[in-house]
């Protein structure tokens, strides 16, 4: 075994064990060549699939090397490592989390690039593959995507029958929610202190260029996990054309620029634990100063005893902890010590509230009288027991190409679990927890070359949240009953009847419906 590199790489498969040298995969991805040994493996493997893995062999991924270091040093990336280490291994068997940590590193560092054929040459021992666990894995993979497939066949099954049940509405001959409103907007930064928390934040606050009658209804919306406010400003502006106040506050210890950060050193985490509770302490004081504000700025004409919280993904888990949602730990606990992959990438996220004291926290803030959350990150951190304390109206946003809070796992499992009676659910074919076309180029490029991958248009997808968001909000925050026919199966029917890619909107009514079609899979914590 050589001393400095791998030289080899060993697996099973089932009684029998194999092994190939890395100088034969060197030699194939430089000029084509199979040897006899690597002949062996790709005797019935179609020219076409040998180029694919030669080319695989090759690709490089253009990552700063120093980034990708510190990013491998926090807990959550020390997770993903420890997970992978259990994948490819230390000859022996032992976890190959720090060897890949360097192979990682200096394979970026060098002259080649970071591939998969220069890590395997600077990983510093020989590489034992745990077959059966791949496999394990790969079925999992699999698994998931049956699950996910065959729920959206559900969701869209339970959304058409209360179409059938509904009262029939011509939405034609109603005003088009997707459209922004007639009232303009402004836009201003302001810049908050909480001397109690000494915690100083930037909160980006949209107001309609002309007021609407009557008292003017508020929205706090929570950006997501190294996010930023002003992502979300066009939300902003269409919701202050119809008339809202809506404030987009920063949550400096889980944003952008805290990312950054640790990417350049100053930070040993991807984001601060204590934002667990932060967050929904920054909507409350946003609140409140508004209510300081309200008299001297708004002329008395804010609503700030029936406010509006939305959010996405970490900011859907703000908006549901402000609406009375409790941490339960030995739910996370239970979650986050399965020992077992697991498909929910949010779980890296949420299993980080256990370093938290184990205490009763309550967020609820009273003035807080309805709540949407967009992919929010929930299941385990929440679970069944802390999800029951809501008892307001919510609404939740899933999306099937969801990655980092995958729908099954999070929003539609999650969903049955509320008990309060007002409660939707609306699930998006082709939304992908971001909006990938704001992504830079490396990124865009790498989904552009995935097979079979297309993704909806973003405008389309805004349209939908703009109407739906609006329809909501009306109806429980602004108190406006004309509001109500929007939130109906119908409405998402007719909304995405002519589209590719299709919305499902269900609500309280077929929550025992769905959650019977998930009973059947091992989804228990």
């Amino acid at each position: 075994m050589g001393a400095e590199a791998a030289e080899r790489i060993y697996f099973n498969y089932g009684p029998l064990g194999f092994s190939v040298s890395i100088s034969s995969l060197e030699q194939f991805a430089k000029d084509g060549t199979v040897n006899k040994e690597l002949a062996f493996y790709l005797e019935r493997v179609t020219p076409q699939q040998r180029e694919q893995f030669r080319q695989a062999l090759l690709e490089r991924s253009n990552l700063d090397p120093v980034q990708l270091y510190r990013f491998f040093k926090t807990p959550m990336g020390e997770d993903i490592l420890e997970g992978i280490g259990d994948l490819i291994q230390i000859q022996g068997g032992l976890n190959g989390k720090y060897p890949l940590r360097g192979a990682i590193f200096q394979a970026a560092t060098d002259a080649e690039g970071l591939t998969l054929l220069n890590f395997l040459k600077k990983f510093p021992t020989n590489i034992q593959l745990n077959t059966e666990e791949i496999f394990a894995v790969a079925e999992k993979v699999e698994a998931a995507i049956a699950l996910t497939n065959s729920t959206i066949e559900t969701v869209a099954g339970l959304s058409a029958k209360e179409v059938k049940t509904e009262r029939v509405v011509d939405f034609a001959t109603l005003p088009d929610l997707r459209e922004p409103g007639s009232l303009g907007f402004r836009e201003q930064k302001l810049i908050l202190k909480d001397e109690k928390r000494d915690r100083e934040f930037v909160v980006y606050l949209y107001t309609p260029q002309q007021w609407r009658p009557g008292k003017t209804p508020v929205i706090i919306f929570s950006h997501g996990l190294a996010s930023r406010p002003e992502d979300f400003g066009k939300r902003g502006e269409y919701l202050a054309s119809h008339g809202y106040v809506v404030a987009f506050p920063q949550h400096p210890g889980s944003d952008l620029i805290y990312l950054q950060e640790t990417l350049e050193g100053y930070s040993s985490d991807i984001f601060d634990v204590n934002e667990f509770i932060d967050r929904p302490k920054d909507i409350s004081f946003v609140i409140d100063e508004l209510e300081r504000r309200n008299q001297s700025e708004f002329e008395g004409r804010l609503d700030l005893q029936q406010v509006g919280v939305a959010g996405h993904s970490f900011g859907g888990y703000t908006a549901l902890a402000v609406a009375g949602a409790r941490i339960d730990f030995e739910n996370l606990q239970t979650a986050c010590n399965s020992g077992d992959w697991d498909p929910n990438l949010s779980l890296l996220l949420q299993c980080r509230a256990l370093v938290l004291p184990r205490k009763n926290y309550n967020f609820r803030d009273e003035r807080v009288k309805a709540v949407l959350a967009i992919n929010p990150v929930n299941s385990s951190v929440f679970g069944s027991q802390g999800l029951s304390q809501i008892k307001i109206p919510v609404f939740i946003v899933a999306g099937s190409y969801d990655p980092a809070t995958p729908a099954v796992y999070e929003q539609l499992r999650s969903f049955p679990w509320l008990t309060t009676p007002n409660k939707y659910l609306v699930l998006s074919e082709g939304q992908a927890h971001v909006d990938f076309s704001a992504l830079d180029a490396g990124a865009s490029q790498l989904l552009n070359s995935l097979p079979n991958l297309t993704l909806p248009d973003p405008v389309l997808l805004n349209s939908y949240a703009n109407a739906m968001t609006l329809a909501f909000f009306e109806t429980y925050i602004a108190n406006n009953s004309r509001f109500r026919p929007y939130l109906q199966a119908s409405y998402a029917n007719y909304l995405s009847r002519q589209e590719p890619f299709r919305i499902y909107l269900i609500d309280a009514s077929s929550a025992s419906q769905l959650a019977q079609a998930l009973d059947k899979f091992n989804l228990n914590y």
